[in-house]
C-alpha cells in the first residue's frame, strides 16, 4: 500500500477489496468459526450472523478511526514509520498465522473436524464464548484495536483527505466495512450451514479450508517481505493492488467452493 491511487474511483474501489481481504484474516475466519459454533449448539437463532456482527462492530471501531485521523489530518501528518511498521507486523502474524493453521491440518485425526486457529481469539479468554449479539459485535470492535487494523485504517483515511474533507475518510471507512461484512458475514452463514450437515462435510471442508487459509496467510506474507527487501518486486507490484487483492480472494473462496464440492462427492469403496 505504498503507493495508494490517486483517482478516487480506483481508491475507492481497492479500499473495498482491502475490506474483503480483512475479513478473509485467519483471526477472523477462527473467531467467527467458534462464535458461530458455540451460539448454535445452543441454539440461538443469531448465531448463523455471529459473522456480520462481529463485522460491524469491527467497522464502527475503523470508523471511529477513519474520523479521528481525517480530522486530526488537517494539521497532522501520518509519519513515515507508521506504513513500515504495520506492514512488518501483518507480517509476523501471517507468517504465524499460516504455520499454526497448516500444522492443524497436517496433524489432525481422520476423524476430526479441523477448527482454524487463530492468535488474537486467544487473548480474549471467555469473550470467545460470547452469548447475545451486542456482546459478538464487542468481539469484534476488540479485534480492531491492533496495531495493523489502525495504521491500515489511518494510511487510507489520510489519503481521502486529499479528496477534500472529512466526508471521504468516512465514505472509504465504510467501503471498507462493508468488503468485511461481505466476506465475514458469509464466513457465518457458511460454518453455521455446515454445523447442520453431516460430520463427513465437515471434516472434509474443513480440511481445504485450512489448507486454503494457511497457504494464502504464508503467500502473502512472502509478497510483504518481498516487496519490502527487494526493490524490484516492489516495482513490479506497485499499480497492482486491485490485482492481488482479487487473486486472495479468489483464492479463499475456491478453498471455500472445493471444501464444499469434495464433500458432496460419494466415496467409492472397494
Amino acid at each position: 500500500m505504498s503507493e495508494l491511487p490517486s483517482d478516487w474511483v480506483a481508491l475507492a474501489g481497492l479500499v473495498f477489496l482491502l475490506g474483503l481481504k480483512h475479513g478473509f484474516d485467519a483471526d477472523h475466519l477462527a473467531t467467527i468459526d467458534g462464535l458461530t459454533r458455540f451460539n448454535a449448539r445452543s441454539s440461538r437463532p443469531f448465531a448463523r450472523y455471529c459473522g456480520a456482527l462481529f463485522s460491524l462492530g469491527h467497522g464502527v471501531v475503523v470508523l471511529g478511526i477513519a474520523l479521528f485521523v481525517g480530522i486530526a489530518s488537517e494539521r497532522w501528518s501520518t509519519p513515515a514509520w507508521l506504513e513500515t511498521a504495520g506492514i512488518w507486523i501483518s507480517i509476523f502474524f501471517l507468517t504465524a498465522l499460516g504455520v499454526l493453521n497448516l500444522r492443524a491440518v497436517l496433524v489432525a485425526e481422520p476423524h476430526e473436524v479441523v477448527s482454524m486457529i487463530g492468535l488474537k481469539g486467544r487473548w480474549l479468554g471467555r469473550l470467545n464464548q460470547a452469548a447475545n449479539p451486542w456482546t459478538v459485535a464487542g468481539v469484534g470492535a476488540l479485534f480492531a484495536l491492533s496495531f495493523d487494523t489502525i495504521s491500515q485504517a489511518a494510511l487510507f483515511a489520510v489519503t481521502a483527505t486529499q479528496f477534500g474533507g472529512v466526508g471521504y475518510s468516512l465514505a472509504l471507512g465504510l467501503l471498507f466495512m462493508l468488503g468485511m461484512l461481505v466476506t465475514d458475514g458469509i464466513n457465518g452463514l457458511w460454518i453455521s450451514r455446515l454445523i447442520a450437515r453431516s460430520d463427513e462435510i465437515a471434516r472434509v471442508a474443513s480440511r481445504v479450508m485450512g489448507l486454503a487459509v494457511a497457504c494464502v496467510s504464508l503467500l502473502v506474507a512472502a509478497l510483504g517481505a518481498a516487496r519490502v527487501l527487494v526493490p524490484a518486486v516492489d516495482q513490479f507490484g506497485a499499480g497492482k493492488e486491485l490485482l492481488f487483492g482479487g487473486v486472495v480472494i479468489a483464492f479463499v473462496l475456491g478453498g471455500f467452493l472445493l471444501g464444499a464440492l469434495m464433500a458432496r462427492t460419494p466415496r467409492v469403496t472397494a
